[in-house]
């Protein structure tokens, strides 16, 4: 997950508030309204991003107060602290991030686990210059690569990239150009060869002509090819102490979300787009149509069923070895669990389609 995102709108650098819940959860947990609903706070990181549409969506359809929790949402801002680390510090309950948090987390002795995982791929692509002569990581020594934020996911997976290829980090830069507007100055005045982003920026790039997408980690099979196995990125991360002294909280937030993974699954991108607020949709990056577009193209990322597939973790966990973030002392096993996903599933009669990971990751 991609750190510090700057907001497309300035409307999303607010809290957004789903029903009419205005009970905010204590540093220790989540706390209850009036009718007993648990509120929990939650923040995205980067709202507006299509890597992070389940979260809006969820709220637009209903699920949360159909599953019985109000969910307070925030999003960060750029400069900001980081979703994963509000976290962490106990500021929210939950955050929408990418699950490779949770082994960095343990690295620093930090209990964090995902819940629920929304994709099994990073959602990014890396848009290069027309000149850049970047096709995979083997090109990036001697480049300049733009980067959301330095020691984000986006800056581990370009190192991770290079590092496959023999191409150490030190033989090439990488400087932090958070998204949208600013990710898109960076190409465009030559400051960076390319940058790795997400939707919609993505298809801001592509329709100025000033990039087009060199390695696709948006999809699920570009993610494979790209990075050597699924890659899981977006999932909901929380503290296991909260978790476990939240577990009826936690499953409701989970059935909601895995409702809204088969909604999306089963839904066109056009039908998605209707759901989501407008300033996502159509703003001074991209009209509406091309937000559509750009999804349609990047929905295969989304996994149905909010289950960890079988082999992502330790993808993931190998990724951050290579680069030195990590080594096979991490005990996957507690980074996740697909407890409540399964459980969701079954509750509502859902299809589990992807196979899930064991307890080796």
């Amino acid at each position: 997950m991609s750190r510090r995102p700057a907001a497309v709108a300035a409307s999303l650098l607010t809290v957004l508030t789903l029903g009419a819940a205005t009970a905010c959860s204590s540093s220790s947990g989540s706390s209850s309204s009036s009718s007993g609903t648990p509120t929990v706070k939650l923040m995205v990181g980067g709202i507006d991003k299509q890597i992070y549409l389940p979260y809006e969506l969820a709220q637009n359809l209903g699920f949360y107060k159909k599953y019985g929790v109000n969910v307070s949402l925030s999003t960060e801002s750029q400069g900001g602290l980081g979703a994963e680390d509000a976290m962490a510090s106990g500021q929210v309950d939950m955050a929408g991030a990418w699950y490779v948090h949770t082994i960095d987390f343990q690295v620093k002795g930090k209990a964090v686990e995902g819940l629920v995982q929304l994709s099994g791929a990073p959602g990014e692509r890396e848009m290069c210059v027309p000149k850049s002569g970047v096709h995979s990581g083997a090109d990036f020594k001697g480049k300049t690569l733009g980067v959301t934020d330095i020691g984000s996911g986006t800056d581990m997976l370009t190192q991770f990239m290079g590092a496959q290829k023999g191409v150490k980090a030190s033989q090439f830069s990488r400087i932090g150009v958070s998204q949208g507007a600013t990710a898109i100055a960076a190409l465009q005045n030559g400051k960076t060869a390319c940058v790795m982003t997400t939707q919609p920026t993505v298809a801001a790039i592509e329709k100025k002509g000033i990039g087009t997408s060199a390695i696709d980690l948006a999809t699920t099979a570009g993610a494979q090819q790209a990075l050597g196995g699924t890659w899981p990125a977006a999932t909901v991360l929380a503290q296991t102490s909260w978790v476990n002294s939240h577990k009826d909280t936690a499953q409701k937030v989970v059935d909601a979300l895995v409702a809204t993974m088969h909604w999306i699954n089963t839904h066109s991108a056009a039908d998605i787009a209707n759901k989501l607020p407008q300033s996502y949709v159509s703003n001074q990056l991209v009209t509406k149509a091309d937000y559509i577009k750009a999804l349609d193209q990047d929905k295969g990322q989304f996994l149905p069923d909010g289950i960890m597939p079988a082999g992502g973790p330790k993808t993931v966990l190998a990724s951050e070895e290579l680069v030195g973030h990590a080594t096979s002392k991490v005990n996957l096993g507690t980074t996740f669990t697909n407890e409540f996903a399964l459980k969701a599933n079954k509750t509502e009669g859902f299809k589990v389609t992807t196979t899930p990971a064991g307890s080796n990751g």
